[in-house]
């Protein structure tokens, strides 16, 4: 049996939120998808996939002469995923000692011209009530010697035999000079806070680098933390609409009296709405709508009391009761625990399975998706992967049957689309929804997870001839509900010989 009538599409699994602001949709029309390549099965459990999570910050504050503007918030390294518990136990097997297989790892800035006292490293800890690694880089920074605009992160990965696991690279960082206290135009986009974009905050009592405390979550309860900083999807709320939950204005740049929302990135625990202020000496000025940017001091008013804002007491999270100005009513006072730095931040995730025939390969260099396209039709359709860090080694997973996988350049990978039927036997199974990760394999069998998600939808609208068709068994006695509903689904099959090809994707 082919595709024909089925309708097909594609979506990012993980960014559900950030992705339905940004879908583009792409219709075209084909006659059958059929599968040419004999696949071997690749059937490998996600819960001994292995996971590495990168958060760092969007923007970094070069240093100059002598001094040192470590980067803040410190860029943080998450370790976890049931398949290092076995890759540990494999080691153990084979009578090495528990040094041999602990993780350790080492970051710096990718340039070549890095000494190793440039080279921060990482001091991997497990986190309580929880089965993942943690460690930050505290003291990262970059030199007036460097005249790059933007550079990225990099992180190597081993285990303590010297085995390398693989090097990981963040997102592009932008090297400022210092916050900007101007106007921002759209020439300084990259600098704006938009809405659903990540932020973190931090507070730095009385200016002192030592006693910065970062906003984030434990446990379900938001604390002021020395060392562990949460990423913050920051989204406007349509103030006229808030009160029935209305989540709107998902685009566009967040500007000071906008109402905003936080939501943990990793929990989805979040504030309530408040109204976001810009600070200057101390007060916070209501009066002020221009945009936020990186960096900015700002302070968080609850919208639901206005005299109340956002403030930490040692490692707690309370509400600060601020005064109005004697002076000036369009300022309110605030004490230092209320004045919080904002600053765009970036998670960036690496999943991937070794399994015990790849465990002593380096993962790297990891292929990284990032559009899908569909090319020709007829009676095969194919997918262009677009991305970086392709190799001939690589062939395209649609959950665990392998796809026939033509590499075109490091940046692009042709597979063919298989067939429905390989996964499930019968029409009858084909009435739901199927839904299949898309994930990449390597020759050696090593699979790397991805965020997007191919699925097959079944055709719910009938021709006026099948319709009838349909009407007209009904009045028989003596057929079978099933043996009719049968029926019915062959003859949708010869009658749809062309339906709709929908992608949906990420701009």
């Amino acid at each position: 049996m082919s595709a024909d009538d089925f309708v097909i599409c594609m979506e990012s699994r993980k960014q559900a939120v950030d992705s339905l602001k940004r879908l583009r949709r792409l219709d075209l029309s084909f006659q059958g998808c059929q599968f040419l390549g004999a696949a071997r099965e690749a059937k490998r459990e996600t819960h001994a996939d292995q996971s590495i999570t990168i958060l760092h910050a969007k923007v970094a504050q070069k240093s100059y002469g002598n001094e040192k503007r470590f980067f803040c918030p410190p860029p943080c390294v998450y370790i976890s995923g049931h398949g290092w518990r076995v890759m540990q136990d494999h080691w153990k097997a084979g009578g090495y000692g528990d040094s041999a297989y602990r993780i350790c790892g080492y970051m710096c800035l990718d340039s070549s011209s890095q000494s190793q006292a440039d080279t921060f490293k990482l001091l991997f800890d497990e986190q309580p009530n929880s089965r993942q690694l943690f460690a930050c880089a505290k003291s990262l920074f970059i030199s007036d010697q460097d005249k790059r605009k933007h550079f990225c992160l990099l992180l190597r990965l081993f285990l303590g035999n010297r085995q390398e696991v693989g090097s990981f690279q963040s997102r592009m960082i932008k090297v400022i000079s210092k916050p900007s206290q101007k106007r921002q135009s759209m020439k300084n986009a990259d600098l704006c806070i938009s809405s659903c974009s990540k932020v973190a905050l931090f507070n730095r009592l009385r200016s002192q680098t030592v006693s910065t405390r970062y906003l984030s979550v434990d446990r379900g309860a938001f604390i002021a933390s020395a060392r562990k900083w949460t990423a913050f999807t920051i989204t406007m709320v349509d103030d006229q609409r808030a009160d029935q939950g209305g989540f709107v204005l998902s685009e566009g740049f967040i500007c000071y009296g906008s109402v905003v929302q936080l939501v943990c990135t990793e929990s989805g625990v979040a504030l309530p709405p408040m109204v976001i202020r810009k600070v200057n000496k101390q007060h916070a000025i209501l009066d002020v709508d221009e945009p936020v940017s990186q960096l900015h001091k700002c302070a968080f008013q609850f919208r639901d009391n206005p005299n109340a804002y956002l403030c930490l007491s040692n490692d707690t999270i309370i509400q600060y009761q601020a005064p109005s100005s004697i002076r000036d009513s369009s300022r309110v006072v605030l004490n230092d625990g209320s004045c919080w730095t904002i600053i765009g931040v970036e998670v960036v995730e690496f999943t991937f399975n070794q399994g015990l025939a790849s465990i002593e390969t380096p993962v790297s260099p990891f292929p990284v998706i990032t559009g899908l396209e569909v090319n020709g039709g007829g009676h095969v359709a194919m997918l262009e992967i677009h991305g970086e860090n392709f190799s001939p080694h690589l062939k395209m997973l649609f959950g665990n049957s392998e796809a026939e996988t033509m590499f075109k350049s490091p940046k692009s990978l042709l597979c063919v689309i298989p067939d429905v039927s390989i996964y499930s036997d019968s029409w009858r199974c084909l009435r739901r929804i199927i839904t299949l990760p898309l994930s990449l394999i390597r020759t050696d069998g090593l699979i790397y997870r991805t965020s997007y998600s191919f699925t097959y939808t079944p055709e719910l609208h009938l021709p006026p001839s099948v319709r009838g068709a349909a009407g007209g068994r009904e009045g028989r006695a003596g057929g079978g509900q099933e043996d009719e509903e049968d029926i019915l689904l062959e003859t949708i099959h010869q009658e749809f010989t062309r339906t709709n090809f929908h992608l949906f994707m990420q701009s």
